[in-house]
């Protein structure tokens, strides 16, 4: 329950390959590595760094506008880069129609937490280093036919930790979505609370919940997509209570690590802990939806979700009528 630096490796990374190590005449979106009869390996040297990347699970290479325009997946098997949170967004809504809440929110130090490095300072590290002022982006946009209440986590700010502003900006973001009486749309990735700031950082479990309440009360639809990787408080609390609860291929989701549970429990643990197909396999989600079908399946799933929310007052109006 901390920024979760130490967790933050078992986050699969981009590996660039170096320019050396790329065969002659390998060609960009063959999806396979092949050399064209004749050419002369020496044609590598001329290739410049930084135009390639290496699959982190077959270890294909792959080129990085195939990868960019495959929404970093692999083209070879499918397998999930991580991807910002203002990447995620331009993927899933409508060109233009996203009106942000809350931007300049950002943490304090409440409790004047020191170690090796204080918490302002590391707010301010990860600040300039992703652009956004905390751990997720909420707002407004448009999906199709579909108005929504999105918010999107970020991994790379403090290991996608829940502080109070995380949990108050997707409080905000909830009761908008209640008040304007549209879909909320919620996209996780986080190692947990933010230690940084103590049981404020846990507060934001039942207040999030809470919002979620008034929501499902309201008959208005939520939808958590659980990416990798989605654990410990933010999986305790609005992560795993949404009318549908879906999921990237291969994401590790879990409430503690397996180290922890396996050291715990003294018991083997079964291949696939803890994946998204593992968990989809035993009912705790409803779906697997690769990144680039996320956009169309969760408009699918907004039209079945929305028949009918706000039509039956006028339709015993139009009965009354005609009898």
């Amino acid at each position: 329950m901390s920024d979760l630096d130490d967790f933050s490796k078992t986050l699969p990374k981009l590996e660039t390959v170096d320019a050396e190590a790329i065969p002659g005449g390998l060609e960009p979106g063959s999806g396979s590595a092949k050399l064209k009869f004749g050419e002369s390996t020496g044609r590598k040297k001329n290739i410049p760094k930084g135009l390639w990347t290496k699959c982190g699970k077959c270890s294909e290479l792959i080129f990085d506008k195939d990868l960019d325009e495959n929404l970093k997946t692999c083209t070879s098997c499918g397998y999930h880069f991580p991807i910002s949170a203002r990447a995620r967004l331009e993927s899933l809504i409508d060109d233009g129609s996203f009106k942000e809440m809350d931007a300049g929110m950002a943490s304090v130090d409440v409790l004047k937490f020191t170690g090796v490095a204080s918490y302002p300072s590391k707010l301010e590290r990860y600040q300039e280093k992703t652009g956004e002022s905390d751990a997720v982006i909420t707002g407004v946009c448009q999906m199709g036919p579909h108005k929504v209440a999105l918010g999107i986590m970020d991994f790379s700010f403090l290991g996608g930790s829940m502080g109070s502003v995380v949990g108050e900006k997707l409080t905000r973001l909830i009761e908008a979505g209640t008040k304007g009486k549209i879909p909320v749309v919620i996209i996780s990735t986080s190692g947990g609370a933010r230690m940084y700031e103590g049981m404020f950082s846990l507060m934001q479990m039942a207040k999030t919940c809470g919002a979620l309440a008034y929501h499902a009360d309201a008959k208005l639809p939520y939808i958590s997509v659980l990416t990798h990787p989605t654990t410990a408080g933010v999986m305790a609390s609005y992560a795993s209570v949404g009318d549908l609860i879906i999921a990237e291929p291969g994401a590790m989701i879990g409430f503690a690590g397996p180290r922890v549970i396996k050291d715990t429990t003294q018991a083997e643990l079964p291949p696939g802990f803890q994946t998204a197909e593992f968990l989809m396999d035993r009912g705790m989600i409803d779906a697997i939806v690769p990144r680039n079908e996320m956009r169309d399946s969760l408009i699918g799933y907004l039209d079945f979700l929305s028949t009918g929310k706000t039509k039956p007052k006028a339709r015993r109006a139009a009965k009354k009528k005609a009898s």
